[in-house]
């Protein structure tokens, strides 16, 4: 569990960029952190592996307090993955993905085989292991960068905008492969991004900010699309266009979320294990499941 306990951070040049701001983020949960540019949202990942420290309040990590941590170690702990997955261009792709275990001391080889296993968990082909990053499609370089973030197997998976740099279609497959991986792998996800759409299909618990570091609302996708928290979070989400109304009708076992005009704009899958966790699917899951195909929807966790 990560807990944010008052927590603000002002820089030099008098920029407060995060505001006595508490969070309590549950372990093996997806956690999103969701606003527009300067929301303070990528300034609390980072103060989680301590890329920056906060200038007042505390930020425990299963009780400890992380600024009683060396630094160099809690970052080799966390994995942190970012947009334009932050590859080194002159390293092949094994390589890339072994690079922070090889800093931990394992050896060449072990950490090679590990880098090959993780090729395997985030969908690439063992054969681009010897290729370099500038020789993959943007789809396949994130991916290289999930499987370093995974490298050391940590408990905390950090991710800065991951998906932001590539097209449409490769979002949602990138999209579609984390919630397979969380059910998979059990991490403490922490997700920044700027898309609402985004943050309902991947969070357990959401969190919205105001410009300014201002939290506007926490919950998790169903509570959120069902009780704004106010006229900001109305807008935020799409509520005031008819965007999303949550209206549910069960349909293959789904609750599908229907528009103004009763046209299917998502999936709400019940998580087996918890009982109360609900996933956001595409739009297209949602006509799948309500024409009764749900091809796409069957195979979410």
């Amino acid at each position: 569990m990560i807990e944010f306990r008052s927590v603000t951070k002002q820089f030099a040049d008098g920029t407060v960029a995060v505001r006595d701001f508490s969070l309590v983020i549950p372990s093996r949960k997806t956690t999103v952190l969701v606003g527009s540019s300067g929301s303070g949202k990528t300034t609390i990942l980072r103060m989680i592996n301590r890329m920056v420290d906060p200038t007042s309040g505390t930020i425990e990590i299963d009780g400890d307090d992380i600024a009683t941590l060396e630094p160099v170690g809690l970052r080799r702990s966390i994995g942190y993955v970012m947009q334009n997955s932050g590859l080194l261009p002159h390293r092949k792709v094994a390589d890339n993905i072994a690079t922070v275990p090889l800093l931990k001391g394992v050896n060449r080889r072990d950490a090679r085989a590990r880098a090959l296993e993780l090729m395997d968990t985030v969908g690439l082909d063992r054969s681009l292991a010897d290729r370099y990053p500038s020789q993959l499609s943007g789809g396949q370089q994130q991916r290289v960068g999930v499987a370093r973030g995974l490298a050391v197997d940590p408990n905390i998976l950090l991710m800065d905008e991951p998906f932001g740099a590539v097209d449409p279609l490769v979002r949602a497959e990138l999209q579609h492969e984390l919630v397979r991986l969380q059910h998979e792998l059990d991490k403490t996800v922490v997700f920044v991004t700027h898309d609402i759409d985004e943050a309902l299909l991947l969070g357990h618990q959401i969190v919205i900010f105001k410009p300014g570091g201002i939290v506007a609302q926490v919950g998790t996708p169903e509570q959120i699309l069902a009780h704004p928290a106010d006229e900001f979070v109305t807008r935020f989400v799409g509520a005031d266009r008819g965007k999303r109304v949550l209206h549910l009708r069960p349909e293959s076992g789904r609750d599908v979320v229907v528009d103004g005009d009763g046209r299917p704009a998502g999936v709400l899958v019940r998580d087996a294990a918890s009982g109360h966790r609900y996933s956001v699917i595409d739009e297209a899951g949602a006509a799948a499941a309500a024409s009764g195909a749900s091809a796409q929807g069957d195979r979410q966790p």
